[in-house]
């Protein structure tokens, strides 16, 4: 069975292990590990339902041609290459790219990170580097940024390249801007300093350097920091760089810093603490974004511009692998988001793929998507206990909604329900699916209790639902029970589980237990090579789970983050940068580990 939607082709891994940061504003998914050059900057765009991203040239994915803007530093006259004796990176808090190289007496450190937290939240990135003299002499430096503005483009899932010229300017309080000529623009990105710089702006070839000079003492150091900020137009982007000037790049590092480690989970093992925080944090500063035109947050599958699934987003990937993981990190957040998923896709609960903006993507309706506003509210009351989210008028319509669909697509005789397409997007071999209706059951399960009495009393009975799926998904005699992924209630069933939507979650739903021999059996009958990331995910709530922690730790993966598609060691093949994906690894390896009691 195809376990991938017809409309999104995974993409291959990019030929460069880019470092990759950002906030809610802004991405830097192409930070080059060889020299620390910026190849690319991302903004979401609600009006174009899109990703905007501003880079050097077309190729930026896969590091060929001149960068956006790239460090340079000259030392008594001489040119030094940031890297040429190597150059060894770090990530601080699992999400600041820093690094450290030397050339001759100078050692050269640098952070690249996006200012967040109380304050210091903004569309905007800062590239600070210092430079310690090891030397008994004091060095004159020309601390360089460089760049280029050579490619501009909109992406939904497929990138597609503005017509206009590209612009680059300079102002008198010694700003680069960056933008397209023609008018109204959609976005500008503004280059500045923390100090007075000369500019270089060679507008025909689109080429910009901004020069900071500094002396370096004899055994000392010396700090520089330049600011990047984004803005709908050039105003607001040059103001952005104004506010960053004012507050200063040690106070913005400050504040992220903060910010950050009030974000960080804990498992008493450092190298899961590793990989559940490095994909916590990507899932939620690249799944959750802010539009640039709007400053309201959206949901997305990922930012990075080498997944295929780009900024469309199912009811379910936003609600039970994206908000899981920032519920974790952020219960404030946890609740804005979910309220903003009832507003943008409660209208039509489980009907496809939805642009950022809850505009249908991809029609075809989920049995899961429709059940997952209900999961996602009581599991957010049961991690908060804030059950006033319930009396929130729309998230309060959302769940009449999703009662009212499910109703809808209930069996005439049998307590079951129907789908159209799997949790893959592919469409359903049978019409009833095992997980579809184990999801349904709990979902039945808080409408009993969310909604009103007189409604809640017409809601189906969940035990009746998991009754049901003992009697017509078992399939097999006496001691050789298994359950069938997908039945039609006439005899036709399917055995082909599907890795979104995997047998292997049934415990997590309360259909049956851990230790279920039905559900034991059926398990085993699996394969264990790992293809899809997301089956490796679902085996942690199985019998195996601390052999898959131990996997887990031992993937590369996507250069540490989560891939839609993996080979049997763990090393990402398709479809990285997977936001969504990487907030779903965080989630069920933190459950494996506190809630299931699993050591890796």
């Amino acid at each position: 069975m195809s376990t991938r939607s017809a409309s999104s082709a995974a993409l291959p891994l990019p030929p460069v292990a880019w470092q990759v940061t950002g906030n809610h504003w802004l991405a830097l998914p192409c930070i080059h590990p060889a020299d620390g050059a910026l190849h690319a900057v991302g903004v979401i765009h609600r009006g174009a339902r899109a990703a905007i991203e501003l880079a050097g040239n077309a190729d930026f994915v896969a590091g060929d041609g001149p960068p956006l803007a790239r460090p340079t530093i000259v030392a008594d006259g001489q040119r030094i290459e940031l890297a040429q004796h190597g150059i060894a990176w770090e990530r601080a808090l699992n999400w600041l790219p820093t690094f450290t190289c030397s050339a001759g007496n100078l050692v050269i450190r640098g952070t690249i990170f996006a200012p967040y937290g109380r304050d210091a939240d903004m569309a905007g990135a800062v590239y600070a580097i210092t430079l310690e003299n090891r030397s008994s002499q004091s060095v004159a430096v020309t601390l360089s940024l460089e760049g280029t503005l050579g490619h501009r483009q909109q992406r939904v899932r497929t990138a597609r390249p503005f017509d206009d010229a590209h612009r680059v300017s300079r102002t008198d309080e010694g700003v680069v801007v960056l933008e397209g000529a023609a008018l109204p623009g959609a976005v500008a990105l503004a280059l500045g300093a923390d100090s007075d710089v000369n500019i270089d702006v060679d507008a025909g070839a689109g080429t910009f350097a901004l020069h900071r000079e500094l002396r370096v003492p004899a055994g000392g150091r010396s700090q520089a920091a330049f600011y990047l900020a984004a803005g709908p137009e050039r105003d607001g982007a040059r103001a952005t760089v104004g506010v960053m000037r004012r507050r200063g790049w040690r106070e913005l590092l400050t504040a992220t810093r903060d910010a950050l480690q009030a974000l960080e989970q804990a498992t008493g093992n450092d190298e899961m603490d590793r990989l559940i925080n490095r994909n916590l944090l990507f899932a939620y500063f690249y799944s959750v974004g802010r539009a640039l035109d709007d400053a309201h947050y959206y949901i997305v599958r990922t930012r990075a511009p080498w997944n295929g699934r780009g900024l469309t987003v199912r009811d379910w990937e936003a609600l039970a692998w994206t908000l899981p993981a920032v519920q974790l990190a952020d219960a404030g957040l946890a609740r804005e988001i979910l309220i903003r998923a009832c507003e943008l896709h409660g209208y039509a609960p489980g009907q496809g793929v939805h642009y950022l903006d809850g505009t249908l993507f991809e029609p075809g309706f989920s049995l899961e998507g429709a059940a997952s506003y209900a999961i996602a509210a009581d599991r957010y009351i049961r991690g908060t206990d804030d059950d006033q989210i319930v009396d929130e008028p729309v998230v309060a319509d959302t769940l009449y909604l999703s009662s009212e669909d499910l109703a809808a697509r209930r069996d005439r005789n049998v307590p079951l329900f129907t789908t159209e397409v799997t949790l893959s997007g592919a469409p359903s071999v049978q019409p009833f699916t095992l997980h579809g209706n184990a999801v349904a059951a709990q979902a039945l399960d808080v409408f009993r209790r969310t909604l009103d009495e007189e409604t809640a009393r017409d809601v189906e009975d969940p035990d009746a639902v998991r009754a049901a799926l003992r009697r017509h998904f078992v399939v097999g005699r006496a001691e050789k029970t298994t359950f069938a992924s997908a039945v039609d209630l006439a005899g036709g069933s399917s055995a082909d589980d599907d890795a979104h939507g995997s047998a292997l979650w049934l415990p997590l739903y309360e259909a049956v237990d851990r230790d279920d021999s039905t559900y034991r059996r059926t398990v085993r009958g699996m394969s264990t090579t790992p293809h899809l990331l997301a089956q490796q995910c679902a085996r942690l709530m199985g019998p195996d789970s601390a052999a898959v922690l131990q996997w887990l730790r031992r993937s590369p993966l996507d250069n540490g983050l989560a891939a839609e598609e993996v080979d049997e060691n763990g090393r990402a093949t398709g479809n990285g940068g997977d936001a969504a994906l990487s907030g779903l690894l965080a989630w069920s390896a933190w459950y494996a580990v506190h809630a299931l009691g699993t050591r890796a």
